[in-house]
């Protein structure tokens, strides 16, 4: 999805473009011409991936008062779409509903000829689900834009400069302007100014009926507060029960395995709540009625898969949601072939799969890749990732745009025992890609979560878990999202499902993370009494491991840009910006 608002007058050579910021929430643009007229010009640009309704919509769309609609994104909630509805048409018909009111101070439903109506930002603070929008309402002559609160669909956006005066609003930046524009020169000595800038998580809205008569086109941008007071609540992220008495923490640390389980003692409980939490998200993001019924698949949905905790999980409450006639795609990938991490992991986990789930037919894709021969490839993902701009970023978005594309080899299970199974290559065409993320975030899964633990005990941890989860959006979602849509995929994540969300927050922090037992024990302790509970034992008890390094193409990218991982951990790589001359030299 693509806007660009560039603003025509009649003489160019006589126009002054500027643009002030006046805080985090608030823009102005104002556009100055010795010219008695000037006029803002809208291009509204879209690329649809359907996966839901029984036929096609393009977009952008408009309805017949001349409102105009791109939204990539679903709804699981909030707003009721039909079975045999598409997102976009069922949002553009509440969305045009909606009256005319801009006003921040906009709280309860406005009379419009004798007809309540609700603002356009109460539709979007009830929808469930990841999206990202932009919407022209005729009536106001305002232009409405933003993402979901945990930004889990990209938006960037160009701000206007006198360098550059339009305003530009796109999913992801072409490649030439990451080449050029983005702030990737910066340990060149040039501009560390980035043309392009994640949105960061809101409800904005700019109108643009607004001329003073000197012929001077002048707006203000201003950001919404949300107006569910549930999501309020989340983006606030903040838990009652952060610190245990002591009889709570040895309550809690007599349970230490699956020995030991007592389905009727507290944690277990609060362990069958979750589960039954994440399978109803599942079955959410899954449902046959939200995948586009046009398209008959044989393999619908697809897990981004390691054979970790959270990828077992993921894959196991597929298999429970998903019917039985259905394949499950597993797609991994690795830089080191077979030796790598992940990759045995993942042959591991597969077998308990098997065990726990005899019936359903598994696939693990082996996608194997050699860093040093994807050139083309990695000026590809350069561009997807912008802004973000790392070594970190470019390595977890090569192996997610890899994973995405769904290509490597199978094993091609004989009929036969006493026959090898053949191996094949194998392409997969799920359109739903399930991922991970937001699962360490929320539940102490990262080597930080512990030092700050051992540093500043538990209120310690719930505020770097909390900074984690409020800046997912910039450090993880737009990035990952561009790289899976680019395939024409859609990443869905279960663990950013609104109620599960709310559900772990519910939860005492020293029963969600228990940071004084080691690793692949007390960090992530709910999802690992969720993992005993679906039968997963031996995934229950692994270490994290992060698919830059599971993968092994950090090791590889460390060698070829630093020398050796000695030297990379040195210069603490993962943060170093990419120098993108020396990077394809």
């Amino acid at each position: 999805m693509k806007l660009l608002l560039p603003l025509h007058f009649n003489s160019s050579n006589s126009t002054n473009h500027r643009v002030s910021s006046f805080n985090e929430e608030s823009h102005v643009l104002d556009n100055v011409s010795d010219m008695p007229e000037s006029f803002a010009e809208f291009v509204f640009l879209g690329a649809t991936l359907q996966l839901r309704g029984v036929s096609p919509v393009c977009q952008p769309l408009m309805d017949s008062s001349g409102n105009v609609l791109v939204y990539n994104g679903k709804i699981f909630g909030g707003i009721e779409v039909g079975i045999d509805k598409n997102d976009t048409e069922s949002l553009m018909q509440s969305l045009g509903n909606c009256c005319s009111c801009r006003s921040q101070e906009h709280r309860t439903t406005c009379d419009f000829n004798g007809q309540a109506k609700g603002s356009i930002v109460d539709v979007l603070s009830v929808i469930k689900g990841p999206w990202a929008i932009i919407y022209w309402q005729e009536s106001s002559k305002t232009l409405w834009f933003g993402r979901d609160a945990f930004g889990r669909r990209s938006l960037l956006v160009h701000w206007p400069t006198t360098e550059d005066p339009r305003f530009l609003l796109s999913s992801v930046s072409p490649t030439s302007s990451s080449l050029q524009d983005s702030g990737f020169e910066v340990e060149n000595g040039t501009s560390g100014i980035k043309f392009w800038e994640e949105l960061s998580c809101g409800i904005y809205s700019m109108s643009v009926d607004v001329k003073k008569s000197d012929g001077r086109f002048h707006s203000e941008i201003k950001k919404h507060e949300w107006t569910n007071a549930m999501l309020k609540e989340l983006i606030e992220w903040e838990r009652d029960s952060i610190e245990p008495k002591p009889a709570e923490l040895n309550f809690s640390h007599s349970r230490t395995s699956s020995a030991e389980l007592d389905i009727n003692s507290y944690s277990s409980v609060l362990a069958q709540n979750v589960l039954t939490a994440l399978r109803e998200s599942m079955l959410r993001r899954i449902s046959l009625y939200n995948i586009y019924q046009a398209q008959k698949e044989t393999v619908p949905v697809a897990v981004l898969f390691s054979g970790g905790l959270d990828s077992m999980i993921i894959a196991a409450l597929l298999d429970k949601c998903l019917d039985p006639n259905y394949e499950i795609d597993l797609l991994n990938v690795s830089f080191d072939g077979e030796s790598a991490p992940d990759r045995i992991s993942a042959k591991t986990g597969v077998k308990e799969l098997r065990r726990v789930a005899p019936l359903r037919r598994w696939r693990l894709v082996h996608i194997d890749a050699d860093l040093s021969k994807l050139t083309w490839e990695k000026k590809r993902v350069l561009s997807l990732i912008n802004p973000a701009n790392t070594y970190m970023d470019l390595n977890i978005g090569i192996a997610l745009w890899l994973a995405a594309r769904g290509e490597g080899w199978m094993y091609e299970e004989s009929n036969n025992e006493t026959d090898e199974d053949k191996r094949v290559n194998y392409t997969s065409r799920a359109r739903i890609l399930l991922v991970g993320s937001g699962a360490d975030e929320q539940c102490a899964g990262y080597g930080r979560h512990k030092t700050k633990y051992m540093h500043d005990s538990w209120l310690g941890l719930h505020k770097e878990m909390k900074l984690d989860m409020q800046r997912i959006w910039k450090r993880n979602l737009g990035r990952d999202d561009r790289c899976v849509a680019d395939s024409g995929k859609e990443a869905r994540f279960p663990f950013l499902d609104e109620d599960i969300i709310r559900m772990l927050l519910d939860i005492p922090l020293w029963e969600i993370a228990d940071l004084d037992q080691p690793s692949g024990k007390g960090d992530k302790k709910i999802l690992r009494e969720v993992a005993h509970m679906l039968g997963l034992h031996n995934a229950a008890i692994l270490p994290k491991r992060s698919i830059q390094f599971g993968s092994r193409i950090a090791r590889e990218s460390n060698r070829k840009n630093f020398g050796s991982n000695r030297a990379a951990n040195q210069a603490s790589a993962g943060s170093v910006v990419i120098n993108v001359q020396s990077y394809f030299s």
